[in-house]
């Protein structure tokens, strides 16, 4: 009998439910981070903001950028294409503890349904064309998961954007 009133009270506590909150990695990150990087805005707002960036390269008149965005939680590059103090376009290398349903629907209760889906062995890729822009979202699944890059760039454009040119610096390797 005493071991009774030993043994319950502890399964009692044992088995309280616990008020514990989990929550995503990027639990404090909103997509509307990227606003400021977007395609015509000027430069000069996204320079107070984050400060000045490193220079990646230079053709002519448009420099590629680079700016880092971080907080507590997380930090990441955002390569920026401009002209003449005006964005042209950007890429976003997400990071890869950020979990792909948070991300994918804050792009889709902004965004709506997207235009166009392709699966490439266990890489996603999405498309809206919000014209003038179109915005690439890219993820891939192993055990979890996880976004691999968000872009924006104007569908008519004479400069080639970011994405082109990775793609183009890939296929020669």
């Amino acid at each position: 009998m005493l071991k009774l009133f030993i043994i319950l009270p502890c399964l009692l506590l044992k088995f309280q439910p616990l008020n514990a909150k989990v929550e995503a990695p990027n639990y404090s990150f909103n997509n509307d981070t990227f606003e400021d990087f977007m395609p015509g805005r000027p430069l000069k707002e996204l320079n107070k903001k984050l400060g000045t960036p490193e220079e990646m390269s230079k053709n002519f008149q448009v420099r590629t950028l680079k700016y880092y965005v971080s907080n507590v939680r997380y930090k990441f590059p955002v390569l920026v294409q401009e002209q003449e103090g005006v964005i042209l376009d950007f890429h976003a290398r997400l990071p890869s503890y950020f979990l792909h349903d948070t991300f994918f629907k804050g792009l889709r209760d902004k965004l709506g349904k997207q235009d166009s889906y392709k699966k490439t062995g266990e890489e996603a890729y999405y498309t809206w064309e919000k014209p003038p822009l179109r915005h690439i979202y890219s993820a891939a699944c192993t055990i979890t998961c996880f976004p691999i890059f968000y872009a924006v760039q104007k569908i008519e454009s004479e400069e080639p954007s970011i994405n082109e040119k990775m793609k183009k610096a890939n296929s020669t390797n």
